[in-house]
């Protein structure tokens, strides 16, 4: 068994590496490009970073604090399954993380859109600390002889998740969305930082910002004005098909909506809304607008905005850098895993 203490030296030097050197990952980031057109190298590459950043050593001690009673014992190895999502690159390394830190085996099964990134991390990661090597397997076929399983998905594809692993100890994850909270107090900085939460990924992430609430009278035009400088997302061939085609109905169809020539906004109940656009949505009272939000709270993965006005929000500019307690659908992983 790899010890607690090998196993947090090998995480820290690993991302001292993805914060440091991505140069290691040359072919990887190559290979991931050609085979998923929405994973650009820039997007990669702060994935990596921003990974990198979140395994310093004091970071990952504060996250396991609440864990260690369960975590230093030599316990009995479970095999962990772990189906991973595909939807922005290396989406599925937290699971990844988790599994190994509390001592378990991972068996993951890797999303054709992104089975590339994480082999690559696995191979240098068991460099680091060979004892790694037993605990780690990927899985093009289907999973088999696990313990325990994470599985993370659509709407659609959590029913048969739920159907097929439900006699396991599972998380079972569905489709959420970033939304951000206005109050036209806002900066230009802070509307730049908004719009690095609405199109890194190309919104394509559960963190991604798809919906911003504003109040009575909010004029988009500062908002417009301050992401200009996102407009080369026009230059990405199937961004702009999404949203020549979302342009396209909403003229046909007379829908009123806001269009700056790569972003249209339009008002909408929804929260989950297609690349290339930001549903918007009126409250008239901060409190009533918080409630709501915790009603709604299965549909949301965080909440952008002033943390004085809003519990729990998330600084803009903040939404695709979440900590390593910030667990996805607000389930603590850890806490299931050293409970099995």
């Amino acid at each position: 068994m790899v010890k607690l203490e090998n196993r947090v030296r090998a995480f820290v030097k690993l991302g001292s590496v993805l914060s440091g050197n991505s140069a290691y990952f040359e072919k990887a980031i190559n290979g991931a490009r050609t085979k998923n057109p929405w994973f650009t190298e820039e997007n990669i590459r702060y994935a990596l970073s921003a990974l990198g950043k979140s395994l310093d050593e004091g970071k990952i001690l504060k996250w396991i604090e609440p864990y260690e009673k369960d975590l230093k014992p030599e316990i009995q190895k479970k095999r962990v399954g772990v189906v991973m999502a595909g939807n922005i690159p290396l989406v599925g390394f937290h699971d990844f993380l988790c599994v190994l830190m509390a001592g378990h085996k991972i068996q993951a099964k890797l999303s054709s859109d992104d089975n590339v990134l994480m082999p690559a991390i696995a191979r240098l990661l068991i460099e680091i600390e060979p004892g790694f090597k037993d605990y780690i397997e990927f899985r093009e076929d289907k999973l088999q002889a696990f313990d325990a399983i994470i599985a993370t998905g659509s709407g659609n594809t959590s029913r048969y998740f739920e159907y097929y692993f439900g006699k396991y100890p599972h998380i079972i994850r569905k489709n959420r969305s970033g939304v951000a909270v206005l109050t036209g107090n806002e900066t230009t900085k802070d509307l730049k930082n908004l719009g690095r939460d609405i199109f890194m990924y190309f919104g394509l992430g559960c963190r991604s910002i798809s919906k911003v609430f504003v109040p009575e009278g909010y004029l988009f035009d500062d908002f417009f004005k301050a992401i200009d400088g996102f407009e080369e997302m026009k230059n990405h061939n199937k961004y702009f098909n999404n949203y020549e085609y979302y342009r396209s109905i909403y003229l046909i169809n007379k829908v009123d909506h806001f269009d700056n020539g790569f972003l249209m906004v339009k008002n909408d109940l929804g929260y989950s809304s297609p690349p290339s656009v930001l549903y918007s949505e009126v409250y008239d009272n901060v409190d009533k607008l918080q409630n709501k939000l915790t009603v709604d709270s299965e549909q949301i993965q965080c909440v952008v905005g002033d943390e004085s006005v809003l519990r729990n929000a998330v600084t803009f500019g903040g939404g695709q850098s979440p900590e390593l307690w910030d667990y996805a659908d607000g389930v603590d992983t850890m806490a299931f895993l050293t409970g099995l």
